[in-house]
């Protein structure tokens, strides 16, 4: 059987199985519903803070915190979005720009998507950073609006390329006299501040939210309310939504994990021609999802956070046995010079190693040596032909991934 008829057969059996999904859609991450439950609360009080808008005012700069799947980007649409369309009524000349600033990734492309939200042509690329901060200035300042700017996962932006973004928003205001601009900062780690200026931080953090985990009865109401929307009468089983709602709170109460879960399942269920989505597809749903979600959790990884990781990877590789920080610190530099990245400091990169040991992705192992005091010992906690699979598609560090150490053949 060639490939064009095996094709024929899956797609017109796809076609024809309309048993499962009323809208998938709805279990996606972007999908915004027409209520939010159990974050009343936290709709309220982003609501109250953004409020001044509607009278032609500045609000405060906010700061919103929280984990993954805390309900943090939809909250912030949701309500945003409401403002939109209540000033529009009213006639307030509002802008909101949404930044996913770990896609974004550069402070260019930020600047680049808040002059389009504002209609001030740049090219997408080729400007000094300061010509393209010039023209977003005046360019408001032109205008005569009020921008809110939305950016998500500034944490992730902040810890490859330092605070210069927040800094030169934070002043922006001082020059401007016709138009305003508040910051929306949503970040994924309550320990962000940490590794922004003192100045930024008494400007940015004006006003703060900060999103708990669900529970698992939070994440069955959440559940049951998608899957009306998703699924045809009669296809869920109550059984799997509570073990999908009990697997996601288990994982620090993650509402897209949930969602995902449900979603895969669904289509899980869907390819075997099933009428119904069982325990069995939920299992079989959470198996595929935890190996996509390392692979993804590796592939968005800041450039810092790679080459750390990497550089624990060529030590295993090259035979280490014992890896500590400044055996890793050291490999670090090195991989830096090659892909011309500024090194940071040995006690960032430590703060790394943690951060990647609290993804999974490292196992680290504080040990006593005697009279020479603690270190700490470092493995991967994942395979490493993981690693190899997602940077051999990356153009920087692909070519990494046949290094050796220098400082090793130094040693030899």
């Amino acid at each position: 059987m060639d490939n064009v008829t095996v094709l024929e057969g899956v797609f017109n059996q796809f076609l024809g199985n309309t048993g499962v999904f009323k809208d998938r859609e709805v279990l996606r991450h972007d999908y915004i519903p027409d209520s939010l439950p159990h974050r009343e609360t936290q709709i309220r009080h982003l609501g109250e803070m953004v409020a001044p808008v509607l009278k032609g005012a500045r609000c405060s700069n906010i700061f919103i915190y929280g984990k993954t799947g805390t309900g943090k980007t939809a909250v912030s649409k949701y309500v945003l979005k409401k403002l939109g369309q209540k000033a529009f009524d009213l006639g307030i000349p509002l802008k909101v720009c949404y930044i996913n600033c770990r896609l974004s990734g550069t402070e260019y492309r930020v600047f680049f998507s808040m002059c389009d939200a504002i209609n001030v042509s740049i090219p997408f690329t080729g400007l000094a950073l300061g010509e393209v901060f010039d023209r977003f200035r005046n360019g408001l300042e032109a205008r005569k609006v009020i921008l809110v700017a939305v950016l998500d996962e500034i944490d992730a932006l902040v810890k490859d390329r330092g605070d210069i973004l927040l800094y030169e928003l934070m002043r922006i205001n001082e020059a401007l006299h016709g138009s305003k601009t508040s910051v929306v900062g949503i970040s994924n780690d309550l320990r962000f501040k940490e590794f922004l200026d003192p100045r930024v931080v008494s400007s940015l953090s004006e006003e703060e939210i900060v999103f708990q985990p669900y529970n698992a009865q939070e994440l069955l109401d959440i559940l049951r309310e998608r899957a009306k929307l998703a699924f045809n009468d009669g296809v869920l089983q109550e059984g799997a939504i509570g073990l999908c709602s009990a697997l996601a709170a288990a994982e620090h109460g993650d509402a897209r994990r949930a969602l995902d879960l449900l979603r895969v399942a669904g289509e899980l269920a869907e390819r075997e021609r099933k009428s119904n989505i069982n325990e069995e597809h939920i299992r079989s749903a959470e198996k595929r999802i935890e190996h996509d979600r390392v692979f993804e959790a590796i592939r968005n990884l800041p450039a810092h956070s790679k080459s750390v990781l990497c550089s624990v990877y060529l030590l295993s590789k090259s035979g280490v046995r014992q890896i500590v920080t400044g055996e890793i610190y050291e490999m670090y530099c090195e991989l830096c010079e090659q892909i011309s990245l500024a090194p940071l400091t040995q006690r960032r990169v430590s703060d790394l190693i943690n951060e990647l040991d609290s993804l999974g992705l490292l196992n680290t192992q504080v040990v006593s040596m005697g009279r020479y005091g603690r270190t700490k010992k470092i493995r991967l906690s994942i395979p490493p032909s993981l690693i190899k699979n997602v940077f051999i598609d990356d153009d920087r560090f692909g070519r990494l991934l046949n290094y050796f150490p220098k400082h090793l053949i130094v040693s030899k």
